[in-house]
């Protein structure tokens, strides 16, 4: 780039040196500090679970059973996240009492944070089944079918002590079976990929004990399995909108499940456990030792190369798709306010767009985005990158369409009419004279407007993408180190943003000079 460029952009580069320097310092505070952490609330059976705060994951079991103390006499208080990982790091932080969780996880958990612990006492015995669509009795029946098989053969016992066997554990990995042609289709298995030992990532893959039985019975259907990992709160509703087919995530049958949803017999049993903080973190890593964790061991990086890909992606497209249509509403609307009071078809197209603009505008864009995966094109295996683009860009058309109509409204009634004295047709005047000045006088409004939608495409997860806050989430999940990854996310999303305004702040003059 030439000399003028830099020194234009001397204050957004001080910008981000500034922040790196304060990443650094924070994450060296928090390595090398030794702050003082309150005594954690002792915990020592079920019976003391009165009066305190617990960590559950929203819609679990542990969710179910922890609600039944929520609002007694004694003020025990839930908290709930959306996932497991979540509510162990605020345990070590001390922001719960405990957490409430199956106890295969929480032994995973208790493995890689020694200063955590599980209560011998447990809190409740469960069964594990696969949940299907109600009605769909046929899928239902092949997989009872297959998985009855996997018992017999001693398959399915395999692939748990693959994973949790005390003298077995990693050495009977499941293989693919020989001869399957996945001539029947495809086999979706909606889950939740952060629940270890059942569902994790091991570098770009998911794996656990329930990919694993997915896959087996795949292979007993002759089908392609595809996974598609969601909140876990969202598994019950993809299944019943026909996003996936069946539904495995450590899930147990509970009668009001049963009213939305079916299952299969069930695959394994387990128990709810209580863990809680019984003594103080040990040595803290270093922040060579925190990168190395969470960018360089297992190759970690490479889920942000293809979350920005994909935040990039929709922030484009939905962005297109967002003045295309603003434009077209905003031009209905200036038509409406300047000349069509009185004709017909303007003022019914303009109730039209103000009803547009009031309900995408008055309704949380995540909502909308649930409503577009899981309702509109719910018998409709569309990619989640399309969805998300649709739902991204209708909600930005509303609002750049009032940003275009506050420019066009914002010019001088004498610039239009001296158009029409000279001769322009309506369509020529706002071509050549309005619309060029309402952009100009738009653009910083609509630099925030693409601003705003980068940000918002952070919520794509929901609906199983990954982009750069759920590739931070993922490693924070599989490292349980918080600072790193969100600062990264933090940093890159910052990165983007001055790029996009610099873009914008160029264009800003190239036009100022077209116009001298």
């Amino acid at each position: 780039m030439n000399r003028q460029f830099w020194q234009g952009n001397k204050i957004r580069l001080r910008t981000i040196l500034l922040f790196m320097a304060v990443f650094a310092a924070a994450v060296t505070a928090c390595a090398c500090g030794k702050k003082e952490e309150a005594q954690p609330v002792k915990i020592q059976s079920v019976d003391d679970l009165a009066g305190k705060n617990i960590g559950v994951q929203i819609g679990t079991i542990g969710d179910i059973y922890a609600s039944d103390y929520e609002g007694d006499d004694a003020g025990t208080k839930v908290t709930r996240f959306n996932k497991g990982t979540d509510a162990v790091q605020s345990l070590r932080q001390g922001k719960i009492d405990c957490v409430i969780i199956d106890e295969q996880p929480a032994k995973a958990f208790v493995e890689k944070n020694t200063d955590l612990s599980i209560l011998k006492q447990e809190f409740a015995l469960e069964d594990y089944a696969i949940c299907v669509a109600k009605g769909n009795t046929g899928l239902k029946d092949k997989i009872n079918k297959a998985l009855s098989e996997l018992k017999e053969e001693g398959t399915l016992q395999d692939i748990i002590d693959n994973y949790i066997g005390d003298e077995t554990k990693g050495k009977t990995p499941y293989k693919k079976k020989a001869g399957v042609t996945e001539a029947n289709g495809t086999l979706t298995m909606a889950t939740n990929v952060a629940f270890p030992p059942y569902e994790y990532y091991e570098g770009n893959t998911a794996v656990g004990i329930d990919v694993d039985i997915a896959q087996a019975i795949a292979d007993k259907l002759d089908m392609k399995l595809k996974i598609s990992d969601i909140e876990f709160d969202s598994i019950i509703v993809a299944v019943q909108s026909g996003k996936a087919d069946m539904g495995i995530a450590g899930m147990t049958v509970t009668e009001d499940r049963l009213k939305n949803i079916d299952f299969t017999n069930s695959y394994t049993t387990s128990k709810q456990v209580i863990i809680v903080k019984d003594k103080e973190s040990g040595e803290k890593a270093s922040l060579g030792q925190k990168f190395y964790q969470c960018f360089v061991e297992k190759a970690r990086w490479k889920y942000f190369p293809q979350g920005m890909l994909n935040t990039v992606l929709i922030t484009l497209f939905a962005g297109i798709i967002g003045i295309m249509l603003g434009f077209v509403m905003a031009a209905i609307r200036a038509a409406y306010d300047m000349i069509g009071k009185k004709h017909v078809i303007l003022r019914a197209a303009n109730t039209v767009v103000k009803i547009y603009l009031t309900l995408f505008r008055g309704t949380p864009v995540l909502v909308q985005l649930l409503i577009m995966y899981y309702v509109v094109f719910a018998s409709v295996n569309v990619n989640p990158v399309i969805v998300a683009i649709l739902a991204f860009g209708l909600n930005s058309a509303a609002y750049v369409a009032e940003v275009i109509r506050s420019g066009i409204m914002a010019l001088d009634i004498g610039q239009f009419e001296a158009g029409r004295s000279l001769g322009f047709t309506y369509r020529q005047t706002m071509q050549y004279i309005i619309f060029p000045q309402a952009i100009k006088n738009s653009l910083p409004a609509m630099c925030n407007e693409f601003i705003a939608l980068l940000k918002e495409s952070s919520i794509v997860g929901y609906i199983g993408m990954i982009d750069v806050t759920k590739a931070g989430d993922i490693i924070r999940g599989n490292t349980y180190e918080a600072m790193v990854p969100l600062f990264s996310v933090a940093l890159m999303y910052l990165i983007t943003v001055m790029i996009m305004t610099a873009l914008v702040n160029r264009l800003e003059r190239r036009l100022k000079r077209d116009a001298r």
